[in-house]
């Protein structure tokens, strides 16, 4: 008969691998979200992908901003001829960051038949969805994923679970950005990407 302190040294043991195991994956999905981060593998494709970020009543924020200057940039090199802007309101009633990112990108020369607002989505998730539902409805499959570097391996496998073919093109992350800082942002899409793989296995 196996005692009670017996059950409880295997339970802990079991419990300390798993922890292991856990741990261990979060690492590796932390390094290349680092890895990802300092890639930029913009091609020829169908279209570029703006995933958007903060507005201030019909202004994108400076980290928006960044993210659409740099795919305007994108769109200079003639490396696609559509550009498709993300981002829902908010619950903001009058501006929504893909209403904005467009009106932004239409105030620096690209023509409104080259561009595309996404306005419905809430998160990255919703707005990969959305992206691939209006890239399959123009027949497109190759996109530029636009977003800042830390955040660009997430969005990649976003639109790659929904068929896409996508090749992320990080902004360049500001100077000033410290260790810490950058170690936060790694560890919160690591666990941002650990639930949604973890979401997707029980579908």
């Amino acid at each position: 008969m196996i005692s009670r302190r017996s059950k409880g040294l295997r339970f802990g043991a079991i419990a300390s691998a798993a922890l292991a195991v856990c741990l261990l994956y979060f690492g590796w999905t932390c390094l290349r979200i680092v890895g990802q981060s300092t890639r930029d593998e913009a091609q020829s494709a169908d279209c570029i992908v703006v995933f958007g970020a903060a507005e201030y009543y019909g202004r994108p924020s400076p980290v928006f901003r960044a993210r659409l200057d740099h795919a305007y940039d994108l769109y200079q090199r003639h490396l696609a001829a559509v550009v498709i802007v993300t981002g829902g309101n908010g619950g903001e009633q009058r501006f929504s960051e893909g209403a904005v990112g467009r009106d932004y990108l239409a105030a620096r020369g690209i023509r409104d038949s080259h561009l595309i607002a996404e306005t419905q989505s809430d998160n990255s998730a919703e707005s990969a969805e959305r992206v691939g539902t209006i890239m399959q409805a123009n027949n497109m499959h190759t996109c530029i994923a636009v977003s800042d570097p830390y955040h660009v391996f997430r969005i990649k496998q976003l639109l790659e679970a929904h068929g896409m073919t996508a090749y992320a093109s990080p902004r360049r992350l500001d100077a000033n950005v410290g260790l810490g800082s950058s170690a936060l942002r790694v560890c919160r899409e690591a666990l941002s990407y650990t639930l949604w793989r973890l979401y997707i296995f029980r579908r």
